[in-house]
């Protein structure tokens, strides 16, 4: 069973605070900015509609900056960077620090390639409101020892906790560890938030769309914490909901987007 003796608490839906968070959201349809992997890019925009906010995937690099001034949310995902998407994210992240947008780094793979990891040391040089990654991602990043199996986590998400600390308390960002249960951390406090279902690990870009999603409640909570802990337990209850009305990966990635749309209207 999953150890939450270092948790400050632990979330599950249905939170009242996390449900009042996605009714305000779906309420505002938040402009969420996100340049991420080419995987996960037409999924990612799903699961923000699904949730009521509004994506943009602005990729150019004479736009990105420009855009992230604009918009009320950034999400900048390394999965699939090129020397073209590095250009781009670091005006992206520069113009949002420069005008205050609230944004999210996923530095997936970090570790595991010199590039990337480089790409995403100088992204948090622009100061995110949250890092999130699974627990290779988040050792690496904090100059821990990980391993990395391409963009896997060999290691438990509470492997990761005294790492994930250390990160948010050296970069000033909120921290959010994906995995069995997710750690979300300031570097004082820490929520756990369990839920979903290993089905979940099957699915190309549940992990690169959670990102996405933060980025969405940023400016709805004010809060990376609140911000963070809202998307895992959204997460955590849509994958739950979906695998009970799914037959395999295939029809839970609908039947995912489908919980995500319908959560919380009952």
């Amino acid at each position: 069973m999953p150890d939450f003796q270092n948790a400050t608490k632990t979330v599950r839906w249905p939170d009242a605070e996390t449900l009042n968070f996605l009714r305000e959201l779906r309420e505002k349809s938040p402009l969420t900015h996100y340049i991420t992997n080419q995987v996960v890019a037409n999924f990612t925009a799903n699961v923000l509609l699904a949730i009521g906010a509004s994506p943009a995937m602005i990729i150019a690099v004479e736009e990105a900056g420009e855009f992230a001034r604009i918009a009320q949310a950034l999400l900048i995902n390394v999965g699939t960077i090129t020397n073209h998407d590095a250009e781009a994210m670091l005006k992206a992240a520069a113009a949002a620090h420069e005008a205050k947008t609230p944004w999210v780094l996923d530095p997936v793979a970090a570790g595991a390639l010199e590039y990337r990891t480089r790409i995403s040391s100088e992204l948090i040089g622009y100061k995110p409101s949250i890092i999130r990654g699974n627990a290779s991602e988040i050792l690496a990043i904090s100059g821990a020892i990980g391993g990395a199996k391409g963009v896997d986590s060999t290691a438990s998400s509470a492997a990761a906790i005294a790492a994930a600390r250390k990160l948010a308390v050296d970069t000033k960002a909120v921290v959010a560890v994906s995995g069995e249960v997710d750690y979300i951390t300031d570097g004082e406090t820490l929520v756990a938030v369990p839920g979903g279902h290993i089905i979940m690990t099957k699915i190309t870009g549940t992990g690169c769309t959670l990102g996405a999603v933060m980025a969405s409640f940023l400016p709805i909570t004010n809060d990376p914490v609140k911000a963070a802990t809202a998307a895992s337990v959204i997460y955590a209850a849509a994958g739950e909901l979906a695998q009970k009305n799914s037959k395999g990966t295939g029809s839970f990635a609908v039947a995912f987007v489908d919980a995500l749309n319908l959560l919380g209207t009952e």
